[in-house]
């Protein structure tokens, strides 16, 4: 009989390089893009622990605490900052009334006393001490890094007083880096102490968000999605005063007072 043929072995077919090369980077950008979905919950996770309310604790009124606005843990763990506004609603000469931050926690509200350490009345911002044990604190970052269509995102109390002390994480982008307005004077009679500093403070440029905010958010950080660095502190009043009083309905535009006079206020 007629020996067999050898049998052949199949070589198993090599993928073209190109093919390879599409594959890998396919594999490569999924994990990138895995990483990135979990990346921005990991910086509101953090976040979150150096964010606070702002309040006025009664022993004579109940509920005790009363919401003011928001605040975030910076400098050496024991400052933090809200806007110079929040303060003004702190009743005068009662000694009843005590100026603390407050997290949830436990089912109840957990407050520290604090004292005014120092304030920017000229851009809206005031930094509060507190004692004991410090908390994480922020990083700042560059504002005059901030670009227009920036991912951004604050985390504060909307409407705090009304939906309990309950952080509240809003995500956008910055839409302009614009000039604050200046205050619109029809009248001399107009002209109090605190529009006349502003007159003579000059312009200077805020960022202008497309993100909706709420009363409670004033003093909310602005960060970085990415890096968790904040690049300013949401403003409600003192910029949208002049930057929107000649609209009859407020437009939703939100406002934040740019990092770096955070920066100043918090030099020696």
């Amino acid at each position: 009989s007629r020996p067999s043929a050898p049998k052949r072995t199949m070589k198993p077919k090599r993928l073209p390089r190109l093919r390879l090369l599409a594959a890998g980077l396919f594999v490569l950008a999924e994990c990138a893009a895995g990483s990135a979905r979990g990346a921005f919950p990991d910086v509101v996770a953090e976040v979150k622990r150096s964010v606070v309310a702002v309040g006025v604790v009664s022993p004579l009124r109940n509920p005790r605490f009363r919401f003011l606005g928001t605040g975030f843990v910076v400098g050496n763990g024991n400052q933090v900052v809200t806007n110079a506004h929040v303060l003004a609603a702190v009743p005068q000469n009662d000694e009843n009334e005590k100026l603390v931050i407050a997290l949830s926690g436990l089912g109840r509200v957990l407050a520290r006393p604090v004292t005014k350490e120092a304030a920017d009345p000229d851009h809206d911002l005031a930094l509060l001490r507190f004692e004991g044990p410090p908390m994480p604190a922020l990083s700042l970052g560059d504002s005059a890094t901030a670009r227009d269509g920036q991912d951004v995102a604050w985390t504060g109390f909307p409407l705090g007083g009304a939906m309990g002390i309950t952080s509240v994480t809003h995500r956008g982008i910055i839409s302009a880096i614009t000039p604050v307005g200046q205050p619109l004077v029809n009248s001399a009679r107009e002209l109090d102490t605190q529009t006349l500093r502003r007159l003579s403070a000059g312009t200077y440029s805020v960022l202008q968000l497309d993100i909706v905010s709420y009363p409670g958010n004033s003093g909310s950080p602005l960060y970085d999605v990415n890096t968790g660095e904040v690049l300013g502190i949401v403003n409600m009043v003192f910029v949208r005063g002049s930057k929107e009083s000649a609209i009859t309905n407020p437009s939703g535009i939100s406002f934040a007072i740019p990092s770096s006079f955070l920066k100043a206020l918090l030099k020696p």
